[in-house]
């Protein structure tokens, strides 16, 4: 029987996994893989894993199923999901500053004993400016699609 390109691929998977595992070292890796993906018939396969586990993750026979699309989003808010990149990245970048900031705050006036001057704050100008570019952008922006 011949097989298919998926038959190939996850021949390759089972091949990939074998070496990263460390059953087969670069060159009988490369070798293996390149006959993998000259095969025709199943039979050119099976010399492949014959010094192998059975066990493997992969079937070279039957390919692993591909896994379930991710239908739910990790930011559910629609304005967040259909910000540009570059303003996530600099929202990350800047609450990333201000947690470390109010932990330098915290462990300054905790090392006092008492509470220090609370200049963590003015790290709200640059957060205000922020928000209004991204709001800005949000208004020029066209509404993007419902998900």
């Amino acid at each position: 029987m011949r097989v298919s390109d998926r038959d190939r691929q996850a021949a390759a998977d089972r091949l990939r996994i074998a070496h990263d595992e460390g059953r087969l070292d670069f060159a009988e890796y490369d070798e293996r893989l390149a006959s993998a993906y000259r095969a025709v018939h199943f039979a050119d396969l099976e010399p492949l894993f014959a010094d192998l586990p059975a066990g493997s993750a992969v079937d070279p026979i039957r390919p692993a199923a591909a896994p379930a699309p991710r239908t739910a989003s990790l930011v559910a808010h629609p304005a967040v999901r259909h910000m540009p990149v570059a303003l996530k990245v600099l929202w990350i970048v800047w609450a990333s500053v201000v947690a470390i900031n109010l932990t330098v705050w915290l462990l300054v006036s905790l090392g006092n004993g008492e509470p220090d001057y609370f200049w963590p704050m003015w790290l709200l100008v640059p957060g205000a400016g922020l928000g209004v570019v991204t709001a800005a952008i949000s208004a020029m922006r066209p509404p993007g699609p419902s998900a």
